[in-house]
C-alpha cells in the first residue's frame, strides 16, 4: 500500500466510461488519487489512453494489471460479460477492487465475485455511482430522519432511443436494458424502501435477437407499497424519480446522475461537481468522482465494503434484475451456469 492517505488506481479497460472515471478523478487532490497504469487487449489502445491523460504505464493484458505492485485499486470499466471474470483476477492478485454496474450476468456470478472479494480480504464495489451524489444524501437524510414520513410510493422512468448501441442490443454483449437502465431504477427504489420487495411483476418487449429492449416492473413492498419504473432503449421517457412519503415528496432530476432535486417544500436544489482536464464522453460524469473517494475512505478505514452500496446491496440488485429478466422471458448463456 503506498503510504500516507494517496490511492493508486489502475484502470481495467480504455473504453469510454473508463476514460470518464479517469477525468473524474483529475477533479480531486492528486495527494489523493492518483492513475499509475491503464490496461486494455489492445497495447496501443491502452497505450493511446495513457498519453492522453499522463499515466505513467501503459498494459496489453489485464493479467499485466492484476500482477502490477505499483496499483492499490483497480477500476473495472470492461463489457458486461467480463466483470466477472476480471473482477476475480484483479482479486485474487490482491487488488482492491471498484466494477462497473451491473456486476456480473447473474446473481451467482454475484455471489462468486463477493466470495472471492471476502477470501481475499479486498475491498470491493459495484459503481453504483448515483447513491454517492449529494442529492441522494440528500433524499437519504430526508428518509432517515422521518421529513417524508413513511415511504409509499417510487415513481421511476429510464428511457432513450438507444437501438443504435450494440452494448444494449446484443446478446454476447450482454445486452438488455435490464442490466443497463434496470440497475438504476432497482437502486433508487431500494434507496427508498430499504428492504427487498415481497413481489415483483414485470413486463417486457424484446428484440429481434431476444433481448429486452422495454420494460415495465412493479416492485411491492411490506405494507402493499409499490415501487413502478419504466426502462426502454426505444424510446426517450423523463427520467425522473419521484419518492412520495405519507408527508411529502422529493424529485430526483435526471435521476441516474442527479445534480437537481426537487425538494420536499416544492424548491429546487443544484449541487455541481467540478469540470475535469477533458471534455467527458457522457454527460455530468465528473461526478464519479463522489464514489471514487468513497471508495478511498472506505480503504483507508480498512473496510472491505462501503454501507452505501453494500454486498448485500449487490446480490438483492442481481436477484431482482434476475427475476426480471425470467418474468418476461430473457435468458443468457451465463444463466444455465
Amino acid at each position: 500500500m503506498s503510504s500516507g492517505k494517496l490511492i493508486r488506481w489502475g484502470i481495467a479497460s480504455a473504453g469510454k466510461i473508463s476514460e470518464d472515471f479517469v477525468i473524474a478523478l483529475s477533479t480531486l487532490p492528486a495527494s489523493d488519487h492518483q492513475v499509475v497504469a491503464v490496461a486494455a487487449r489492445a497495447q496501443e489502445r491502452a497505450a493511446e489512453f495513457a498519453k492522453k491523460h499522463g499515466i505513467p504505464t501503459a498494459l496489453g493484458s489485464y493479467e499485466e494489471l492484476a500482477k502490477s505492485k505499483d496499483v492499490d485499486v483497480v477500476y473495472i470499466g470492461v463489457l458486461n460479460p467480463q466483470h466477472y471474470e476480471v473482477s476475480l483476477l484483479m482479486l485474487n492478485h490482491g487488488k482492491h477492487v471498484l466494477c462497473e454496474k451491473p456486476l456480473a450476468m447473474n446473481r451467482k456470478q454475484v455471489e462468486g465475485i463477493l466470495a472471492s472479494a471476502k477470501a481475499n480480504k479486498r475491498f470491493f464495489m459495484e459503481a453504483v455511482w448515483s447513491r454517492f451524489f449529494p442529492s441522494y444524501q440528500h433524499v437519504r437524510q430526508l428518509i432517515d430522519t422521518g421529513a417524508l414520513g413513511e415511504i409509499k410510493d417510487v415513481q421511476v422512468n429510464f428511457g432513450f432511443p438507444l437501438a443504435n448501441v450494440d452494448r444494449l442490443q446484443k446478446r454476447e454483449l450482454g445486452g438488455g436494458v435490464v442490466y443497463d437502465l434496470g440497475i438504476y431504477t432497482i437502486q433508487v427504489s431500494q434507496w427508498a424502501f430499504q428492504e427487498p420487495p415481497q413481489k415483483i411483476e414485470s413486463t417486457g418487449h424484446t428484440n429481434a435477437e431476444g433481448i429486452d429492449d422495454d420494460v415495465s416492473a412493479t416492485l411491492t413492498y411490506s405494507g402493499g407499497r409499490t415501487a413502478r419504473m419504466r426502462i426502454s432503449s426505444r424510446d426517450k421517457l423523463d427520467n425522473k424519480a419521484i419518492i412520495k412519503g405519507t408527508k411529502g415528496q422529493v424529485t430526483l432530476i435526471d435521476f441516474w446522475t442527479p445534480n437537481k432535486l426537487i425538494d420536499i417544500d416544492g424548491s429546487e436544489k443544484e449541487w455541481l461537481p467540478p469540470k475535469g482536464k477533458h471534455a467527458t464522453n457522457y454527460a455530468n460524469s465528473e461526478a464519479m468522482r463522489y464514489e471514487a473517494e468513497a471508495v478511498r475512505q472506505s480503504i483507508l478505514a480498512g473496510e472491505l465494503e462501503n454501507k452505501t452500496v453494500s454486498y448485500a446491496d449487490s446480490l438483492l440488485f442481481a436477484q431482482i434484475e434476475d427475476t426480471i429478466r425470467k418474468q418476461i422471458g430473457v435468458l443468457n448463456k451465463y444463466d444455465e451456469q
